[in-house]
């Protein structure tokens, strides 16, 4: 063959399918951990079995890890870059791993919650870490593929979280839930420190200290302000207040950034349609799915009455969608283009999230386990390429800034979910099942209106007129699930609407396929600077 017509030599690692698998352990410890959690909360509540602890404390030992989690991670990501990514993963880890040990044996809910805070910090220097070290180990031809094995991994922890979480709360204690993560950091450090090479930016500059104080500032009070509302209302001071001021620092950030000489984020990047449009698809996709996941939770276990770990079981589908076709999806972005594959996937989620609209106390059950699949199918096929686009358009060596962006949006993309159709369901329910509460003591009856696991709770001491308030509040929730199901899919039109307008078609078969910062800002006509 001519020297001419052959492929260019490969760039990646000899040991990038080693590494990636080593990375695939290390973020799967994090993300498990994060859907973990949600199967032992009645346990922690219980004042014999566990720490007693209030609704209040439950959601803050969750909201704690959420706010560290969001507010770090772009901060960790420059600092990868800056300081090296292996040795950012392995302070991630240990860090994450110290924080499991004090959760586990945790005496009062008040240690749990610092104690998840602590292990938010540790996941916020992982997560960005794995990513970036994709990009600096894979060819950029292989890159799509490792990055579709890399969301598959997550598609997974959030699948067996549940089901692991089931499987020891029915043998061991609750603090089992977080000692399991011990052995497994232990493993990750090991190998992370065998086989991964040592990268970082080999021109920094200088450290844009006022950028890095205003992101982690603006996204701390975003996050927090997204928590606030869904418990207390976005019309809430508290809540509506603090998105006000996390808009104004946000948007002093992307001004500063426009300026400074050396910035942490090149925001430039964002006038790239295809870079926006991904960073907006991740949003919103997360928006959709994981406030769905989060009703969902409520649904199998009080609604249908399944324990922990059938519950968790259920959503071995979705984690089978995501195995099954994300790896497959950067053929499938060669073979159709970027724009067909992200709107087929995001219409996919949609459809899965519109499924719930139909859903009742008597459905059967595997129609749940179908929608679980057809989300899982979709997200495959949405995360991987959106994921791609976003790190081509940086350079390998601020692959860590690329990471953190993604992963932030998508932080905040879910938090946002959660909150908002959280707040809609919490609406919808009160407004259900206040005509059923009328008889109840005060105190009761204010239990009961909060949420359908009040109503239980209250269901439990009211004797036989307890199974008739449990019909109401089944049947409130289910009314206020249908709506929040009709607000997911409406987000994740949204998204393929955004993938349909922005994102590329197919390429001709000639063309070079762009997979670097400069060629990607050639096609839009935006001029990048080496940041």
């Amino acid at each position: 063959m001519d020297a001419a017509t052959q492929a260019p030599a490969n760039t990646g690692h000899p040991r990038r399918w080693a590494i990636l698998g080593v990375l695939v352990i290390s973020l799967l410890v994090v993300v498990l951990d994060n859907t973990v959690l949600n199967v032992a909360m009645r346990t922690i509540a219980d004042p014999v079995h566990g720490l007693g602890a209030s609704q209040s404390e439950l959601e803050w030992s969750i909201n704690s890890y959420t706010l560290v989690f969001a507010g770090l991670l772009f901060t960790a990501g420059i600092l990868a870059d800056r300081l090296g990514r292996r040795i950012t993963l392995t302070v991630g880890l240990v860090l994450f791993g110290i924080a499991s040990l004090v959760s586990a044996y945790a005496d009062t809910p008040d240690q749990l919650i610092w104690a998840r805070a602590l292990m938010g910090l540790g996941a916020a220097a992982v997560m960005p870490s794995t990513l970036s070290i994709i990009a600096n180990v894979f060819d950029p031809r292989e890159r799509a593929k490792a990055i579709g094995v890399w969301a598959g991994a997550v598609g997974l922890g959030v699948a067996i979280g549940p089901i692991v979480g089931g499987l020891l709360l029915e043998h061991y204690w609750w603090g089992s839930v977080f000692l399991i993560n011990v052995p497994i950091v232990v493993l990750g450090v090991v190998l992370v420190n065998v086989l991964i090479p040592e990268s970082r930016d080999p021109r920094p500059g200088r450290i844009d200290f006022v950028g890095v104080a205003l992101s982690i500032i603006g996204l701390t009070l975003l996050t927090y302000g997204v928590i606030e509302g869904g418990e207390s209302g976005f019309g809430q001071l508290q809540s509506s207040g603090t998105l006000l001021a996390s808009a104004v620092v946000l948007a002093a950030f992307v001004l500063y950034e426009r300026r400074v000489e050396f910035p942490s984020l090149d925001v430039r990047l964002f006038a790239n349609r295809q870079f926006s449009a991904s960073t907006a698809m991740i949003g919103l996709v997360f928006f959709a799915a994981m406030g769905a996941m989060f009703t969902s939770a409520f649904y199998l276990q009080l609604v249908r009455g399944y324990g922990p770990l059938a519950s968790g079981a259920l959503f071995v589908p979705f984690a089978l969608g995501q195995l099954v076709f994300a790896p497959r999806s950067a053929a499938m972005v060669k073979r159709f283009g970027p724009k067909a594959v992200s709107t087929t996937g995001l219409l996919l989620v949609a459809a899965g999230l519109a499924g719930w609209i139909f859903i009742g106390e008597s459905t059967p059950i595997w129609v749940v386990g179908a929608l679980f699949f057809v989300m899982g199918v979709g997200m495959a096929n949405v995360m991987p390429p959106a994921t791609e686009a976003i790190m081509a358009a940086l350079p390998r060596e601020k692959a860590g800034v690329g990471s953190a962006v993604s992963n932030t949006i998508r932080q905040v993309g879910g938090a946002l979910g959660v909150a908002a159709l959280g707040a809609v369901i919490s609406s919808y329910y009160r407004s259900g099942v206040e005509s059923s509460t009328t008889g109840l003591p005060a105190a009761a009856k204010h239990v009961a209106d909060e949420s359908i696991s009040g109503a239980y709770g209250v269901a439990a001491q009211a004797g036989p007129a307890g199974q008739a308030l449990i019909q109401h509040a089944n049947d409130a929730f289910i009314t206020a699930m249908h709506y929040s199901a009709i607000g997911s899919a409406v987000f994740a039109v949204l998204g393929a609407a955004v993938a349909f307008v922005w994102l590329p078609g197919k390429r001709p078969a000639t063309a070079p396929v762009p997979s670097t910062a400069e060629s990607l800002a050639e096609e839009q006509g935006v001029e990048l600077v080496d940041v």
